[in-house]
């Protein structure tokens, strides 16, 4: 048995956006990013293998526009805390996405959406947790 490719969406095409479409892409998955800016899009380069959709990632239609009715995963990396709840909810409870991943900056949202069954990323205590363990040496 080979490995198991994914189609999956991804809402937001900023720095950590556009480098988990890139190594996806790679990998062999099919890849599928929403940004509301278009320029955004130059962060994936010329040989990007996936598909871009231009629009607002927590509308249904640009998310159908997507595939998200098909996808396998999904994740919300949008510089909005609300947006990325947002996006993961409608992925999670309207479209039935396997495997959703939201990324919070706020520390206090970030443990009420996880207790509330989100599968969420907080890049302000990873951050803190990685500079204390380097500090302490």
């Amino acid at each position: 048995m080979g490995l198991q490719f994914m189609k999956l969406v991804i809402v937001g095409c900023g720095r950590v956006g556009a480098m988990a479409a890139i190594a996806l892409s790679k990998a062999g998955h099919k890849v599928t990013v929403i940004d509301s800016n278009r320029r955004a899009f130059d962060r994936l380069g010329d040989d990007f293998a996936g598909e871009m959709v231009l629009g607002n990632g927590i509308d249904e239609d640009v998310l159908r526009q997507a595939g998200i009715e098909s996808a396998d995963g999904f994740a919300s990396l949008t510089n909005g805390d609300n947006r990325n709840i947002m996006a993961a909810q409608i992925a999670r409870e309207i479209f039935k996405v396997p495997r959703v991943i939201t990324r919070i900056y706020d520390p206090m949202r970030e443990d009420v959406y996880r207790e509330l069954g989100l599968n969420t990323l907080c890049p302000t205590l990873t951050g803190a947790r990685q500079i204390h363990a380097m500090l302490k040496g």
